[in-house]
């Protein structure tokens, strides 16, 4: 199965980071790469692709990485577990494509597109080094410390009526207490959506912990 990526920014010289943006349910990647302008801004050197689920939306309209019909707290993670192996497929073949490692990249979700590269982190041993989880969750909560070296930023609006912000609250909550480091940002009256504040918030949270290795 193909999917449709949006090269957002490919930089002149050999990228010195990768950042890969997933959707939403539902969405497509041309909206999530109107986000992902802001970090190509940001850092200029990097490259910056938003990609696309290989799945068409049962509901009709843009894509899905799993179906949400019937989902359930105890169906959820099947279909996670189901959908998992080509989203790891696409961010390794993008690794390989622009030679940049694990260390130097960073995934940003959405919604469905956080909970797919959140629970990336129980079954890869090393596929990111920073997780930006916008408005999504965990499907079930790690039992284990998940992949050492990765961050996890955490923003999510406090008004969710789609994905309660406790799900971010309580996963940070967890993480720290498994031991992984984490950051947690709720962004007031804000519901299910991204405004310049969040999407701000993320890009300095990937400035401020920029990671030890990259002084070449």
């Amino acid at each position: 199965m193909s999917s449709e990526q949006i090269i957002v920014q490919q930089p002149e010289e050999r990228a010195n980071q990768l950042i890969l943006l997933f959707h939403g349910v539902g969405d497509n990647p041309i909206s999530m790469g109107e986000i992902g302008k802001f970090f190509a801004l940001s850092f200029p050197q990097a490259q910056v692709i938003s990609v696309g689920s290989p799945d068409i939306c049962d509901f009709g309209r843009g894509f899905q990485w799993f179906s949400v019909q019937g989902v359930t707290e105890q169906n959820r993670q099947p279909r996670v577990d189901a959908a998992m192996p080509a989203f790891v497929e696409i961010v390794r073949d993008w690794q390989q494509k622009t030679g940049v490692p694990p260390e130097h990249t960073t995934l940003i979700g959405f919604s469905q597109g956080t909970i797919m590269a959140l629970e990336s982190t129980k079954v890869e041993e090393h596929l990111a080094s920073r997780i930006v989880a916008f408005s999504g969750r965990f499907s079930v909560l790690p039992e284990k410390p998940i992949s050492a070296g990765t961050v996890v930023h955490f923003i999510h609006g406090e008004q969710d009526p789609v994905i309660n912000p406790f799900q971010s609250k309580s996963a940070a909550e967890r993480l720290k207490s498994l031991g992984c480091d984490c950051t947690l940002n709720l962004q007031p009256g804000m519901g299910h959506g991204l405004d310049s504040h969040m999407i701000n918030t993320a890009i300095a949270h990937l400035k401020n912990y920029e990671p030890k290795s990259h002084q070449h």
